[in-house]
């Protein structure tokens, strides 16, 4: 088994989902008292979002590069950025190490084509749904993005913000983000995805007519996927 690199804190709150999801896959796939060989750099996640907002990107992502060095001088074989938003600085991060990381938007498509669809609603910060970074990573797997409109937008990125990263969850948030899914499947979304690694906190399957994408899952399946696979021949 490889071991996986885990760069979290943004929040820690999806960041024990992820240890929790990597540990839980493991042991279905070897039985037993296997459990995932992973280390974690968490940093401190106000630092991230103060940079964030202030379109300080650069900056934080020189953060984020540093911790993946950490994480492969540990002994990182593969590499997860624990967040969907801060993937903005994907390619800074994979450019300062030499082991691969894997791109939590890729996985997230495979899952949704796997299903056969071809258009999808993205729900997630606002740096997500507006900005490309992200939108353009699923577009390049033939993939057609739906986001909500401007008022859907903020009241999806307040939930995360002000609820879901403190580790609260209401009711009346879930009913507020059941609405906005309704709005995108009524546009054409054949699916939805949970483009923020919190909305798993408050948003599953019963939630959506149409079929959801839990990208913390699907990250970590995919991380479990890459650490047992063999390794390459010389």
């Amino acid at each position: 088994m490889r071991t996986i690199g885990l760069i979290g804190g943004m929040s820690w709150e999806s960041s024990a989902e992820y240890y929790r999801l990597l540990n839980e896959l493991v042991r279905e796939r070897l039985g037993g008292l296997h459990s995932a060989r992973c280390v974690l750099h968490s940093v401190d996640f106000a630092e991230i979002e103060e940079l964030q907002v202030a379109g300080e990107w650069q900056r934080a992502g020189d953060i984020l590069a540093e911790a993946a060095k950490g994480l492969e001088a540990a002994g990182a074989d593969l590499l997860l950025i624990c967040t969907n938003t801060m993937h903005k600085v994907a390619g800074q991060v994979q450019d300062a190490v030499g082991v691969p990381l894997l791109h939590l938007a890729d996985a997230t498509a495979a899952a949704v084509r796997a299903h056969g669809l071809a258009t999808v609603g993205l729900l997630g910060t606002a740096f997500t749904m507006e900005q490309d970074f992200y939108r353009d990573r699923l577009a390049s797997h033939g993939l057609t993005v739906l986001t909500p409109d401007a008022a859907g937008r903020a009241l999806v990125h307040r939930v995360i913000y002000e609820e879901l990263c403190l580790g609260v969850v209401r009711e009346e948030s879930r009913a507020a983000y059941r609405r906005v899914i309704g709005e995108l499947v009524a546009e054409g979304a054949q699916g939805v995805v949970l483009g923020c690694t919190e909305i798993e906190l408050l948003i599953g399957a019963d939630d959506s007519p149409v079929p959801v994408f839990p990208t913390t899952r699907l990250h970590a399946e995919a991380a479990v996927t890459a650490a047992l696979q063999p390794p390459a021949a010389p």
